[in-house]
């Protein structure tokens, strides 16, 4: 079955993309980051990325004893148009991560852990706490562009089953990892031990060519960005021992360079 293609150019982490896609639904699903400068990068997945698609899921289902599912075509496009945009901004110095993303008074914080450890609660907790003062960013596959000075941390259409985020952008303060425990507790983590977690976290291309440039690129994220360890529960105070325990370590840092 063919269909006739749309063409639509949205910007990704401050890239215009065009977008060549089959169903009106994956064009739709953009709305919110359509933009008219001409496009840096050309996406149009084939039938062949759908099947590739197709198959991974059915493995995944595979592995954890699941009864594959009956996707449909949109949705398998979906898929295949995150996964072509995510190896071409890689280009860009632009890499898509899995986790929670937020901005308080215009600095990024982002949240990551395995599924279901809890970084949408947590972010919730930091929205309840700080009220007006949060903006969403990103509740599930926030983007990273790696800039000379800085990472800025954008919002993707990819924003989680609750459909948390925005098309905003915000410089990146600090990375944190979470994990449950009764008591709160924050403590800054050095490169070596950071390192695995933007491993696990990153989106991983496909070609050997991509993933050397994205290991370079989380280097250079390892160099610009604070990293935490997060021990928390899920009580408002995890958000403020968060929070406090991030600035803190900023100050100490400024106070031993002076």
């Amino acid at each position: 079955m063919d269909w006739e293609k749309t063409v639509f150019v949205a910007e990704i982490a401050g890239v215009p993309i065009e977008i060549r896609a089959r169903f009106t639904v994956n064009k739709a699903f953009f709305s919110d980051w359509f933009s008219k400068k001409e496009p840096e990068l050309v996406i149009e997945p084939e039938w062949e990325d759908l099947e590739r698609i197709r198959v991974s899921f059915e493995q995944a289902a595979a592995a954890e004893g699941r009864k594959p599912a009956e996707y449909r075509h949109w949705f398998l496009e979906n898929n295949a148009i995150h996964d072509l945009i995510a190896d071409g901004l890689v280009s860009k110095n632009v890499l898509l991560m899995h986790g929670s993303a937020l901005s308080l008074d215009g600095q990024a914080y982002l949240f990551t852990a395995p599924s279901g450890t809890g970084k949408s609660t947590h972010t919730r907790l930091w929205r309840e706490a700080f009220g007006s003062r949060v903006t969403m960013i990103n509740d599930d596959k926030p983007m990273l562009r790696v800039e000379e000075d800085r990472v800025v941390c954008y919002g993707t259409p990819w924003n989680g089953k609750h459909h948390l985020g925005v098309n905003v952008s915000a410089p990146l303060s600090a990375i944190v990892a979470i994990e449950r425990a009764e008591e709160n507790r924050i403590a800054p983590i050095g490169p070596s031990e950071a390192f695995p977690i933007l491993l696990r976290q990153v989106y991983s291309p496909r070609s050997a060519e991509l993933m050397r440039r994205t290991l370079g690129l989380e280097q250079r994220i390892l160099q610009l960005v604070r990293f935490f360890r997060l021990g928390c529960n899920m009580e408002k105070e995890a958000a403020f021992a968060a929070y406090n325990g991030i600035c803190a370590a900023g100050q100490s840092e400024e106070a031993s360079e002076e």
